[in-house]
């Protein structure tokens, strides 16, 4: 019996598949029904997809059942901090550093002691024009769990 392909694996393949076949992970998404920011981290390894997901993408993208076998796995959620020094990722750090006490400040005055949830959560990424330079808008949308004792 043979071992199951890692995470890793599976998205290096499902990463170069869609290189190869000219797919946006839009395309993918709506392939298999989900959202793009939740399909495009579930086949970068962050998310276990349903059966059906994972053969869907896995059709679309020409991949075996050992890469869909892989996508159903339950992850090891996090990301290789050798990625934090990408520009992209390291910026929403920043932003967050930034503006992280601002953020609990607000969220606390607003909803009392508590927490945004990052399991019943949404994430979305938009593009506005703009006269200045197109504007990137990431919207996090999560569940407001508050402490209780």
């Amino acid at each position: 019996m043979t071992p199951i392909m890692s995470k890793s694996e599976a998205a290096a393949l499902v990463v170069a598949a869609r290189i190869r076949l000219g797919l946006t992970w839009s395309r993918i998404a709506e392939e298999i029904g989900a959202p793009a920011v939740w399909a495009t981290a579930a086949l970068l390894g962050q998310h276990p997809m349903a059966r059906e997901q994972a053969e869907a993408a896995c059709r679309l993208l020409e991949l075996d059942e050992t890469v869909a076998e892989s996508l159903r796995l339950q992850p090891s959620r996090g990301s290789d901090p050798a990625l934090m020094a990408d520009p992209t990722i390291y910026r929403f750090a920043e932003a967050l550093s930034v503006y992280g006490p601002a953020l609990k400040e607000l969220i606390h005055e607003e909803f009392g002691d508590g927490i945004m949830s990052a399991i019943n959560f949404r994430v979305d990424v938009a593009r506005r024009p703009d006269p200045d330079g197109d504007r990137v808008v990431v919207t996090f949308d999560g569940k407001f769990l508050d402490y209780k004792w």
